[in-house]
């Protein structure tokens, strides 16, 4: 251990880590254009790492290249897949909240009952409403918050590259979350799963048609298993 002790007088210039929680990348589902979200119909990963890149766009496709950013993953490969297979190491592995973000950061952060991060209301109700209709209602209009959904996995086909992140605000993956989790639970350890972007199409009551891309998650087995299976193991998992 270096006996350096210079930051212990400015912590602020102290150099941050690259990524906390060992994380290697992000997988995203859009980008900006300008200051306009624009949705993807396959998997957008960023990385600071250009060995993660590269491994990423020759699994999935794609082209490492670097993109405009303030964070430490400048570099991006918008992949040619909407759906790849992964490994989540159990329920743990998601972390999910309500959130309702300020500039500096959470404002209110919850459980969608009690507030979970705020220490001088740590606990106490949050006040949030209890339908789901309300709920999103009140996040449409910044008053309250949305979901905080955060995946930790690692790419099935190369699962010593490190673990990705997924974050995501989908209400849609809220409806499953629990069953997702249960699905996890009685797995008892790793698993191969499928994380996928899926194509939701329908004509609203007014004739106005709607289309977006929602984020999937299946549980597919154990993921020794899946290597016991796989008759070239010994070569690769899959």
């Amino acid at each position: 251990m270096s006996g350096l002790r210079i930051f212990e007088t400015d912590p602020g210039s102290m150099p941050k880590p690259r990524f906390q929680d060992d994380i290697v990348g992000r997988f995203r589902s859009g980008r900006l254009v300008g200051k306009r979200p624009q949705a993807l119909a396959t998997w957008r990963v960023t990385t600071g790492d250009p060995t993660v890149a590269g491994a990423v766009a020759q699994l999935m496709g794609g082209t490492a290249e670097e993109w405009e950013t303030s964070g430490e993953d400048s570099t991006e490969v918008i992949t040619d897949a909407e759906r790849v297979k992964v490994v989540i190491d159990g329920p743990d592995a998601i972390r999910a909240s309500m959130v309702l973000w300020g500039r500096q950061g959470p404002i209110h952060e919850c459980d969608g009952r009690f507030f979970l991060s705020l220490e001088e209301d740590k606990g106490k109700a949050c006040g949030c409403p209890e339908l789901l209709a309300d709920r999103k209602a009140a996040a449409r209009a910044e008053r309250g918050p949305s979901p905080n959904i955060r995946v930790a996995f690692r790419l099935a086909d190369d699962v010593e590259l490190g673990k990705f992140r997924f974050v995501s605000s989908s209400w849609e993956l809220v409806k499953v979350l629990h069953e997702i989790e249960d699905a996890l639970e009685r797995v008892g350890g790793p698993a191969l799963c499928e994380l996928g972007l899926e194509a939701v199409e329908f004509v609203t009551k007014t004739g106005q048609a709607v289309s977006y891309r929602k984020p999937v998650i299946k549980v597919i087995k154990a993921f020794n298993d899946a290597i016991a299976d796989d008759p070239y193991a010994d070569d690769a998992p899959f």
